[in-house]
């Protein structure tokens, strides 16, 4: 490991985030996943400020959040009344959402701030289960419409600089997300096609070390066997791909079981390296 990835604080997580806001209402068939959501911030180092990837937001410009004090959208429908009096009233950050602008920019990607987006439920459903006092700040940026491999990879990679600081940034998506395949009562069958999916995104986040390899590997990924099988359309990957981009390195996978009866995964990377949390 060079001194550059020694230094590194920042700490980055893919994880898949459930049916809307089916784990905050304890939902039989994320009881692995609110499991592991609610102990996951006892196993990495509590950041000053977080960013989220939410496999919710798409625009044609990149965008990001820089409001001071986002309100929330509920952003789903047919759920129970408690789906729609969440609260989680955590603050912004203007002057890191001009940060992220700023690197961006340099690296030739367009972009352009936006003091009026909530946070929708791709962020604000895994937080609450990982910090519920909703004590720090939390910053979204968007997907890109174009949907494009390259250039959420590429997104990522502009990001690397705030490795350098206590920031945790998260992809959060649904390693399979194929919706008339879920079973909403929760029952885990066996799937090849999915397995066959899950396996090779593990091996390509931590098994390959070559990073051009990482890359080739994720730009061309509806070659990977299952692939549109389990992402018809690929926006609850497309966090993934940003961060991979951010991290150059290989990470560690940190969930693997059953969401609504589908097999689905998390990775995490931190401080340049592999991770271990169990």
């Amino acid at each position: 490991m060079s001194k550059e990835q020694i230094a590194q604080t920042g700490q980055v997580i893919y994880f898949s985030h459930g049916g809307g806001p089916l784990p905050i209402l304890n939902d039989p068939s994320h009881e692995k996943m609110i499991h592991f959501m609610k102990n996951l911030s006892s196993k990495i180092r509590r950041p000053d400020a977080i960013i989220v990837f939410s496999a919710h937001w798409e625009e044609n410009t990149v965008t990001i959040q820089s409001g001071g004090e986002p309100e929330l959208m509920y952003d789903y429908y047919g759920f129970p009344e408690a789906a729609y009096t969440i609260q989680y009233l955590s603050k912004g950050n203007p002057r890191l959402a001009e940060k992220i602008a700023e690197l961006f920019g340099r690296n030739g990607i367009e972009c352009r701030l936006d003091d009026q987006r909530p946070y929708d439920h791709g962020s604000y459903i895994p937080l609450k289960m990982m910090y519920p006092l909703a004590d720090i700040p939390v910053v979204q940026i968007s997907l890109h419409h174009s949907l494009s491999s390259q250039t959420h990879l590429a997104m990522g990679k502009a990001l690397r600089p705030l490795l350098e600081e206590n920031i945790l940034i998260i992809g959060s998506g649904f390693s399979f997300h194929n919706m008339s395949r879920f079973d909403f009562e929760g029952k885990n069958r066996e799937d090849p096609k999915n397995n066959a999916f899950q396996d090779h995104l593990i091996a390509g986040c931590c098994d390959e070390i070559n990073e051009a390899k990482i890359w080739e590997q994720f730009i061309n990924w509806e070659r990977i066997p299952g692939a549109r099988y389990c992402h018809p359309r690929e926006e609850h990957l497309l966090p993934l791909l940003v961060c991979v981009g951010l991290s150059g390195n290989p990470g560690e996978k940190v969930f693997d079981d059953y969401i609504l009866g589908k097999r689905a995964i998390a990775f995490l990377w931190r401080d340049g390296g592999n991770s271990h949390v169990v």
